[in-house]
C-alpha cells in the first residue's frame, strides 16, 4: 500500500535548511539585479526580484518555525501575497521596457541565468523532501520550483535574443515569469486559506 505520509523534521533542521535557502537567494538577488540592470534584461531583473521575494518569504518561514499551526498558515498566506505583489511589479517593469525600449545583452543573460539555475537547482534538491510537509514548507517548495523554471526560461530567452537579434524574447520571458509567479501565489494563498479553515474547524470541535 502506498504511503502518503508527510516528512517530519525537527525545528532545528527546518531553520538550518531555510537559512541556507535565504542566504543563497539574498546573494543571487544582489548579483543578478546588478547584471540584469547592466544587461538591460527584463528576464534577469524579474528573476532577481523573484530571488528577493523568496528571501523575504524564507525569512517569514523561519519566523514560523516552532510556532502554532495557525501562525505557520498565516506565514504561508503572507508569502503568497508577497509573491503576488512581486508579480505585479515585474509586470510593470515589462511594460516600462516595452514602452521605453531595451537592448538586452544575450551572453550575460545566458551566463547569469545558468548560474542562477545551478543555485536554485541546489535549493530545490535541499527542500525536495519537505514538499509535502507543513504549509510554510510547502510554500517554500513552490517558490524553489518556480525559481528553477524561471531560470531555465531566462537562459532560453538569452539564446533566442542572440539568435533572432531581438529584444522580444526577453520581454516575453519577463511576462511569462509574471504569470508563473501569479499562479504560484494563487496556489499558496488557496492552500494557506484551506489550512486556516481546517484549523478553525478543528478548534471549534468540542
Amino acid at each position: 500500500m502506498a504511503c502518503n505520509c508527510n516528512v517530519e523534521v525537527t525545528d532545528a533542521s527546518q531553520k538550518k535548511l531555510l537559512t541556507v535557502l535565504l542566504s543563497i537567494n539574498i546573494a543571487f538577488f544582489v548579483f543578478e539585479l546588478g547584471i540584469g540592470w547592466y544587461a538591460e534584461s527584463t528576464g534577469l531583473i524579474a528573476d532577481s526580484l523573484d530571488m528577493l521575494a523568496d528571501a523575504l518569504i524564507y525569512g517569514v518561514a523561519i519566523y514560523a518555525i516552532g510556532r502554532a499551526a495557525s501562525i505557520k498558515a498565516n506565514a504561508a498566506l503572507l508569502s503568497g501575497y508577497f509573491q503576488m505583489t512581486l508579480a505585479i511589479l515585474i509586470g510593470l517593469e515589462v511594460v516600462r521596457r516595452y514602452i521605453f525600449g531595451s537592448e538586452p545583452i544575450s551572453i550575460l543573460m545566458i551566463v547569469m541565468g545558468t548560474l542562477a539555475l545551478i543555485a536554485n537547482g541546489y535549493c530545490l534538491k535541499l527542500i525536495h523532501q519537505h514538499r509535502n510537509g507543513e504549509v510554510h514548507m510547502r510554500a517554500s517548495w513552490i517558490f524553489s520550483t518556480n525559481d528553477v523554471l524561471a531560470n531555465l526560461a531566462v537562459v532560453i530567452s538569452g539564446i533566442l535574443v542572440f539568435w533572432l537579434d531581438s529584444r522580444w524574447p526577453d520581454l516575453i520571458i519577463g511576462a511569462g515569469i509574471t504569470v508563473l509567479l501569479l499562479f504560484g501565489a494563487f496556489y499558496i494563498i488557496r492552500d494557506a486559506k484551506s489550512e486556516l479553515k481546517l484549523i478553525e474547524q478543528n478548534s471549534g470541535q468540542p
